[in-house]
């Protein structure tokens, strides 16, 4: 009986093992993909500044050339 407790016992643990790495490796998706969005999201918003910055220099060349 001890011996079959015992492999119970080192079956549950290993579950648990597994479990836990299961939820690391999750949690560590959702980190990388939040990562990843943020990164998407500053570039674009770079490219609208530096859009808006181009419009404003172009808009200062046409009031000078005029």
């Amino acid at each position: 009986m001890a011996d079959n407790n015992s492999n119970k016992m080192s079956f549950q643990a290993g579950e648990a093992k597994g479990q836990a790495q299961e939820k690391a490796s999750n949690l560590m998706d959702k980190a990388s993909n939040a990562a990843e969005s943020a990164k998407e999201s500053i570039q674009e918003t770079g490219q609208q500044m530096m859009a808006k910055a181009q419009g404003a220099a172009d808009a200062a060349k046409d009031a000078v050339n005029k």
